[in-house]
């Protein structure tokens, strides 16, 4: 087994797994749990094919996932695997204790929705949608009391 492609199927698998903690769309997270299955069984060192400009004949490997692993011989990293580690903001990771909502969906609102700030929350909340939220468990109106809560500046 070719070390660099040990590495990058490791890289692949984590960016699956955020992927899903996420709940990005499960055919993504198939395809980069597949394209680490691929790359970890292949006989020769990854970067070789790369030089024959050969990665879309890899099975399971498609135009996206070739450019990041060109991304990832050319530079040692994917970008977009950096940003999905990055962790939430404090103020947004502390939403998960508002009720109803879970770290899950926190992350779902924050990565994919791009619910930013307590008022984008507020609306998304007066919207009914949350209530169509997979993992949402809480009333709305016990919701939108504890994000008007959290709005109002301390008493000095």
């Amino acid at each position: 087994m070719h070390e660099r492609n040990r590495l990058l199927a490791e890289v692949f698998r984590a960016m699956a797994n955020l992927l899903a903690t996420q709940r990005a769309n499960p055919y993504r997270v198939r395809a980069y749990r597949r394209a680490a299955e691929t790359i970890i069984s292949l006989e020769e060192d990854i970067a070789d094919i790369l030089k024959r400009k050969e990665l879309d004949l890899i099975p399971g490997v498609g135009r996206d996932l070739a450019g990041k692993i060109q991304e990832y011989l050319e530079t040692g990293t994917i970008r977009s695997y950096e940003e999905l580690k990055s962790p939430l903001p404090e103020e947004v990771s502390d939403w998960s204790s508002l009720p109803g909502m879970s770290e899950s969906i926190v992350g779902y609102l924050y990565f994919r929705l791009g619910i930013r700030t307590l008022t984008d929350l507020d609306t998304l909340v007066r919207s009914h949608l949350m209530r169509t939220m997979p993992g949402f468990t809480g009333p709305e109106d016990a919701l939108l009391q504890a994000i008007h809560a959290r709005q109002q500046p301390p008493d000095s």
